[in-house]
């Protein structure tokens, strides 16, 4: 299971990227493959649900028939039993009659990844599947790929400018910026390596001058600033938190909190992209 983000400002690429992936449009050069094959090839093609912005839905037919419709296309057997199936998962058992003229953003959304799932495929591709829906909506649809991801066991790459949604549910990330890869990888890796693994460690009193001199003079904890009375080190791998309040309870500092800190995704998207931009 692979649950993978692609990120960029507007203009950066992914849309093309997306849909370049999907043969809808074609590159100048080089060569795309998914799960090992060229993406040229119907079989290939076969293996991949997408949903892209707009959904594509037909307003006038309904939520069965929208699917019935792509049942067809892809060739599913047992189209009724697996529509019935799918339109329960997303909560829209109850609403399969009505036209999709009728449906909220939400609505649409989940049922758009239904109609890129009713062929059950392999891998899908998903363009931004929460833009404009409510925040109980993104988290019924956040909760829905969740699912889609764990139990059906399935690879899900998706666009989108929610850090704060990527960050929760996305194991690994691609950040582009006027078509080039900028940063790729597992998520909490990169996290930790762009954070520095930091300490964070707040005190109840001042320190003193020599002290502070001190521990600059300490390469073992990884000293970097102080802001009022929190102190901040990025110690080397093998030092451990307990390690650096030990040192400082030693020499009278009187520690309330200590905690380990990870750079958060804004924090590294702001950073690339800000090492990204032309000099002036």
């Amino acid at each position: 299971m692979s649950f993978s983000a692609f990120l960029g400002p507007n203009g950066a690429g992914k849309t093309t990227t997306i849909r370049i992936l999907l043969g809808l449009l074609r590159a100048d050069s080089g060569r795309l493959d998914i799960l090992g094959e060229n993406i040229s090839l119907s079989r290939t093609r076969r293996k991949i649900g997408f949903a892209l912005n707009p959904d594509g839905l037909y307003d006038n037919m309904t939520a069965e028939e929208n699917l019935e419709f792509y049942a067809r296309i892809y060739g599913v057997s047992n189209a009724r039993q697996r529509i019935r199936g799918l339109l329960e998962s997303i909560g829209l058992g109850d609403r399969g009659g009505d036209k999709v003229g009728t449906y909220s953003r939400g609505m649409r959304q989940r049922l758009a990844l239904a109609r890129a799932m009713v062929h059950q495929p392999e891998v899908l591709i998903l363009d931004e599947p929460t833009a404009g829906v409510d925040p109980s909506g993104q988290i019924e649809i956040r909760q829905l790929l969740l699912d889609v991801s764990h139990k059906g066991n399935k690879t899900i790459f998706l666009s989108s400018h929610n850090l704060d949604e990527v960050q929760r549910i996305c194991n690994r990330i691609a950040l582009i910026d006027r078509g080039e890869i900028k940063l790729y990888g597992e998520l909490e890796d990169l996290r930790q390596k762009m954070g520095g693994n930091r300490v964070v460690i707040k005190t109840a009193g001042d320190i003193p001058a020599y002290l502070l001199t001190e521990l600059k003079n300490l390469p073992q904890i990884g000293w970097q600033t102080i802001r009022d009375r929190t102190l901040i080190f990025a110690p080397p791998t093998g030092t451990e938190v307990s390690d650096i309040v030990s040192l400082l309870v030693s020499r009278g500092v009187r520690v309330e909190e200590a905690t380990r800190q990870t750079a958060s995704l804004e924090e590294m998207y702001a950073a690339i992209l800000k090492e990204a931009e032309p000099a002036l």
